[in-house]
């Protein structure tokens, strides 16, 4: 990457893709980061440009990606928010024209396109990272930190689950099943729960998968389940759904010394749903006492077996603090397009796998 940007002056943020991500996750958290400001939000939606401008009056609207492109040099950064199709063309372009560039996840349909990019970014000097908000989930980290500690012992099995009750299709280009939109529960919140994995355990050797489409209407899959023998011997048993009647726990992590049970989703998503900020009234990521998981050995978490674990706040805010960081100071990337890579390749070894009915070896 060439060397960090010198100054006091924010930076310039231009966001494409002014929907779900865009609005509720991005722009919002770009606002709230000191040395960033939200200067141009790309959306050909005239309703979303006008949403864009009641939120944030200082905003640029635009009706396209050009109209960015076109005074690229009055930016410091691209935020690529649009939908999966959109993120290789739009990062390409985005990097060939100078800019350093974040883009939500999944980065790509591949790994290799992944690859690509990374190669890029690292020829123009420029930084490249994608947006795994929940790896600064208020549950993650908790876990993290137990990991750190050593309350568990060794870990031998990490499960986690990330279901939703939506019996009926929403539709969109997200539940699309044309291969060229990037849709589905495998690349949306697969992305999440394998890039957790990794990011805790390391590398996989492994990959088995089981993926179906269960409601009618449905063309994408929308209950997967992911099984991962990790090279240090940790397996992870990973589950996306749309269609769970009864949510099991978000996290269950049996170890040699004891076991760490977690339920419910962490805060942040619903609040910024809801229009809070980071930095508005309360503490922002925090959770009810009730919600807190617990670690034990032999004991039933729901029969209040085992001791409470305070969760720590979650803290989404700190992922483009560390862009900020990292643009400003030359501070280590929060997360690369490579580690994305990584995490693409077990998605396409679990599309494989649930296809061919077989065991993958990365």
């Amino acid at each position: 990457m060439t060397g960090p940007m010198t100054g006091s002056t924010p930076l310039r943020v231009g966001l494409i893709g002014y929907g779900l991500a865009g609005s509720v996750f991005h722009a919002p958290l770009i606002a709230a980061t000191e040395g960033l400001v939200l200067d141009t939000v790309v959306t050909s939606n005239e309703e979303r440009r006008a949403q864009a401008r009641a939120e944030f009056p200082d905003v640029r609207p635009a009706a396209g990606p050009e109209e960015l492109f076109a005074r690229a040099g009055e930016l410091d950064l691209v935020v690529i928010a649009s939908p999966n199709k959109t993120h290789v063309p739009l990062a390409t372009t985005a990097l060939e024209a100078g800019l350093p560039v974040v883009v939500d996840k999944p980065i790509a349909g591949t790994a290799a396109e992944a690859r690509g990019l990374a190669a890029l970014a690292e020829e123009r000097g420029l930084l490249l990272s994608v947006f795994q908000n929940r790896r600064w989930d208020n549950d993650f980290l908790t876990l993290r930190e137990l990991i750190a500690e050593g309350r568990l012992g060794d870990v031998w099995r990490f499960e986690s689950r990330f279901e939703r009750w939506r019996p009926r299709p929403k539709g969109g280009w997200r539940e699309s099943g044309d291969p060229a939109e990037i849709g589905g529960l495998l690349y949306d919140l697969g992305s999440h729960v394998v890039d957790q994995a990794l990011v805790l355990f390391g590398p996989a050797t492994q990959v088995y998968a089981e993926s179906v489409v269960r409601r009618a209407g449905a063309e994408a899959d929308d209950d997967t389940f992911i099984a991962l023998t990790h090279a240090n011997g940790v397996r992870s048993h990973l589950h996306v759904s749309s269609t769970a009647a009864q949510l099991g726990p978000r996290f269950r992590v049996l170890g040699s010394q004891a076991g760490y049970v977690k339920y419910g989703l962490d805060p942040q998503e619903a609040a910024l749903r809801e229009g809070r900020r980071p930095g508005s009234a309360g503490e922002w990521g925090t959770e009810d006492e009730a919600l807190w998981g617990r670690v034990g050995a032999g004991e039933s978490p729901v029969t209040g077996g085992g001791s409470p674990v305070p969760t720590l706040p979650g803290d989404y805010p700190a992922y483009y603090a560390a862009v900020a960081a990292a643009l400003r100071d030359g501070a280590p990337n929060p997360v690369t397009a490579r580690e994305a890579a990584a995490a693409l390749d077990v998605l396409e070894a679990a599309r494989r796998s649930a296809r061919e009915g077989v065991t993958v070896t990365l």
